[in-house]
């Protein structure tokens, strides 16, 4: 690797560790109904909001009454942004005069908004109006952002309470969410997007003459304030089709840095909050530890996979060697002002987590780069995963990386002095398995359809990975393309809008039901025989747990997508 590349990671690794502290510090604070120093402006706004909402902030909810007020919130959003769509044509600032999307696509968008997934089967800049972006869109990134938040916050408290039927309320967490957390933070790092040059306006699209003497239209839009809560929310959808690889939503290197922290703070500072609240530091650093690790390894597969090239390309005489003319590498789909380091990392950074924005075209990735950043999704998006939604699917893992150790001494596993029983493990294994049903399955029923083979755009191994690409970041929640598979046709938006739905609220339910039952523990004091979940020991177990548990699902799939395809490429065939 390059000094400037060694630096370059180096510098973003040690600023994501400083960031980690004090974000968990701050969120754990929030939480809690502690003071801090936004209270006196945003105390007033929270009491204001239940006042009109009818909200009693202290009633707190059963894992029951928790899990249905959110899937009753979303649903009514998803609705309310279903119309927004389909009647943007005739809803203000729609300077464009776009029309409402058709039904299908429309259900796609409003679904992906909803889940937190930002799939985008349409280019923002020529389907979206301004209205639509702000009111529609925009509100719902901080909305299931703030789900995503509120959830982890619940499943925290029911493994470090004791003895109680109650997990907070699904109100308090979700407002403190938008009010503490995503609002302050969006509002300054927009102001810093917009002097680096991401644009910020509600002008009409600016119309100009080339050299050439042709007509080119250049987009504007309220882009700087969708574009810091799409990262920090790990939401993901671009205002433009070309998303963070646009130079109006990623100008300058400075941006480039900035929005790979967003998508990674919040999910790495919740392993923080997690210590805290257990009331022992070393247990969120165990987490951040098993999962800063995996990091560095799709890191490490994905930058050395894309630095060697394309040995297709070297054939043909195509020079891949760095340079001082040229960056070097398989630089096919992407900017060269990023170059292999910032392509590499942020492709690594928006799978490992649940953003699915993108700076570089992942179609274009070579093979083993592109299932890298297929299995980082595909393992649950635990690395550090999406926001809240990240802790909720390493907690799945957490359990049964207990259960197996459980096994390993002889005795019932324990977590955090809690028993972990059959019905806890029924509950996780139901939540990796509708992952993997809906992941196979739905890639299972487009191989062997007329509708879904149509959606390909490559034949072989690739068309399978674009294929098993789409229904892996629709089911996790991520977002991000193969952009060479067409997903905008009635089949997709309706099978990967089902995808979605799947992978964030069917895998919401049977976690919520384990913070429930958990809560309800009595917490028993550590003995000689207690599994410590604290040390290096633990943290290879779970690695390993994670690894193995994606391997066996989902290798057999791989072996004939990505794995094929990179030796067909080392053979140099193309299909």
């Amino acid at each position: 690797m390059p000094i400037a590349d060694l630096l370059q990671l180096i510098t973003f690794l040690v600023l994501l560790v400083l960031l980690t502290k004090p974000l968990g510090a701050y969120m754990a604070r929030v939480f809690a109904g502690e003071r801090t120093l936004l209270d006196p402006a945003l105390r007033p706004v929270e009491r204001l909001i239940y006042r009109l909402c009818g909200i009693d902030p202290t009633q707190e909810m059963r894992w029951t009454a928790y899990t249905a007020t959110m899937l009753l919130l979303n649903f009514a959003g998803l609705l309310l942004l279903y119309a927004i769509l389909r009647l943007q044509y005739f809803l203000p600032w729609n300077s464009q005069q776009l029309a409402g999307m058709r039904p299908d696509t429309a259900f796609n968008t409003a679904v992906s908004f909803a889940t937190n997934t930002n799939w985008q089967n349409y280019p923002g800049e020529t389907t979206v109006s301004y209205f639509t972006q702000m009111v529609g869109l925009a509100w719902y990134n901080f909305v299931s952002a703030a789900t995503g938040i509120a959830l982890a916050m619940a499943f925290i408290r029911g493994l470090t309470r004791r003895s109680t039927r109650y997990i907070g309320s699904f109100w308090v967490d979700l407002v403190r969410s938008c009010l503490w957390v995503l609002l302050p933070f969006c509002i300054v790092g927009a102001l810093v997007l917009v002097s680096q040059g991401v644009i910020q306006n509600l002008r009409p699209y600016t119309i100009a003459t080339t050299l050439e003497g042709g007509r080119q239209v250049i987009a504007q839009g309220p882009v700087a304030s969708q574009e810091i809560i799409k990262e920090f929310g790990t939401n993901g959808g671009g205002f433009f089709n070309a998303n963070s690889s646009h130079p109006y939503e990623n100008p300058t290197p400075l941006t480039n840095l900035i929005e790979m922290l967003e998508m990674l703070a919040i999910p790495a500072g919740l392993t923080y909050t997690f210590g805290r609240y257990a009331q022992e530091q070393r247990q969120g650093w165990a987490l951040f530890a098993a999962v800063f690790a995996l990091f560095l390894a799709g890191f490490g597969v994905i930058y050395a996979s894309e630095s060697a090239g394309n040995p297709i390309l070297a054939r043909l005489g195509v020079d891949q060697a760095a340079s001082a003319l040229q960056p070097g590498g398989n630089m096919e789909g992407k900017e060269v002002r990023f170059g292999i380091i910032n392509s590499a990392l942020w492709a690594n950074t928006t799978t490992a987590t649940s953003c699915g924005a993108v700076n570089t075209m992942h179609d274009s990735l070579t093979p083993l780069a592109g299932g890298t950043a297929m299995l980082n999704i595909a393992l649950g998006e635990i690395v550090f995963g999406g926001v809240g939604a990240g802790m909720l699917g390493l907690m799945v893992h957490v359990i049964l990386a207990v259960f197996v150790a459980g096994l390993m001494v002889g005795r019932t596993p324990e977590y955090l002095g809690k028993k972990i029983e059959s019905k806890e493990m029924k509950l996780a294994m139901l939540a990796v398995l509708v992952l993997a049903v809906s992941i196979l399955g739905l890639s299972a029923l487009a191989a062997v359809t007329q509708a879904g083979l149509a959606g390909r755009s490559n034949l072989g191994p690739h068309g399978l990975t674009e294929i098993l690409y789409a229904y892996t970041t629709t089911t996790g929640n991520n977002g991000s393309a193969f952009a060479g598979l067409n997903g905008n046709t009635p089949f997709y938006n309706l099978t990967l809008g089902l995808a979605m739905l799947l992978g964030r609220f069917v895998f919401f339910i049977p976690i919520m039901a384990i913070a429930g039952s958990m809560a309800e523990k009595k917490i028993i004091p550590p003995s000689s025989g207690t599994f410590p979940t604290t040390g290096p020991l633990f943290v290879g177990l779970l690695i390993g747990v994670i690894v193995i548990v994606g391997a066996l699902t989902f290798f057999p799939a791989y072996a004939l997508g990505p794995i094929v395809e990179h030796y067909l490429m080392l053979a140099g065939r193309l299909f």
